[in-house]
């Protein structure tokens, strides 16, 4: 039997608070607080407490999935990125940029959410940009 802890950050807000994984022979099975780390020192939220749940969760996307013939089909980061842009660039084109919006995320750091919205005004030319923490 191999257990082991790994320190890490929490990936679901833009607090960062440190918590430690519990492996148990390479599967992720439990969260541990991180007593010294100086945002959470010691404590986490619920959502902390249960981050280890999805890691191994059979529903977990593991890879882009485009939209084929009325059914989803893995493919390649590549394909997924440039089906992605070209149907922005056709909204865009056909609708306007006001006609595209974003939706930010808790789930990823304040700098990723800064890029988002960098993206959508400057990129894009929309403000439509909004978050999940207002819901």
């Amino acid at each position: 039997m191999d257990y082991r802890t790994v320190l890490t950050t929490c990936p679901y807000c833009g607090c960062g608070c440190g918590l430690y994984l519990e492996v148990l022979d390479n599967k992720v099975t439990g969260t541990i607080p991180c007593k010294t780390h100086p945002m959470n020192q010691g404590k986490l939220c619920v959502k902390g407490w249960n981050v280890h749940e999805f890691v191994h969760n059979p529903n977990r996307l593991t890879c882009p999935l485009v939209r084929k013939n009325g059914s989803f089909a893995e493919v390649s980061w590549d394909e997924a990125l440039d089906y992605t842009a070209s149907r922005l660039k056709a909204a865009k084109e056909r609708h306007g940029s006001r006609s595209v919006a974003f939706m930010a995320s808790a789930k990823v750091t304040n700098e990723e959410n800064y890029l988002l919205q960098k993206f959508a005004r400057a990129a894009i030319g929309t403000n439509n940009i909004d978050h999940c923490a207002r819901l």
